[in-house]
């Protein structure tokens, strides 16, 4: 049996390599701020007029700000799963890069079984098979599910 080859949905947003994915992020080289996606023209910053930006790989954990639930299939041109399966959203924020992320939450976590300051890591879920890989996106996980799995 061959292993399936894994494809990100979003070409460049994050890492596949291993099992600790990284979102992809800039760093402007004038004044340090972070950014995702990745920056190429001009630093978002008001008070900065940098325009060189290196690519970072961000944190991998942070704490969850705030989050949602999508119960609702939203209209086109988004296309939805058939059927449609509400899903948790997440505003993640990493400490270190002081900037919030939104991504979905895993699969089976729904939004009570989260709460305001628990800790989250970024994984990679598959989002579609085709016959010959994985096309994967990146998701929330409260590291809480880690240690309940793992007892």
């Amino acid at each position: 049996m061959t292993d399936r080859q894994r494809r990100a949905a979003i070409d460049g947003w994050y890492t596949l390599e291993g099992d600790q994915p990284h979102l992809l992020g800039s760093r402007c080289i004038a004044c340090g701020t972070f950014f995702f996606p990745r920056l190429t023209t001009f630093c978002r910053n008001p008070v900065c007029e940098g325009s060189e930006f290196e690519s970072v790989p961000l944190s991998r954990t942070g704490r969850l700000w705030s989050y949602t639930n999508a119960s609702y299939q939203p209209p086109e041109p988004y296309v939805a799963a058939v059927p449609f399966v509400p899903f948790a959203i997440a505003a993640v924020a990493l400490e270190h890069e002081k900037m919030t992320v939104l991504g979905q939450v895993v699969s089976g976590i729904g939004v009570e079984q989260l709460q305001v300051g628990m800790e989250m890591e970024l994984v990679v879920e598959t989002l579609h098979q085709t016959e010959a890989e994985d096309v994967v996106v990146w998701k929330w996980r409260p590291c809480a599910a880690l240690t309940r799995s793992a007892s």
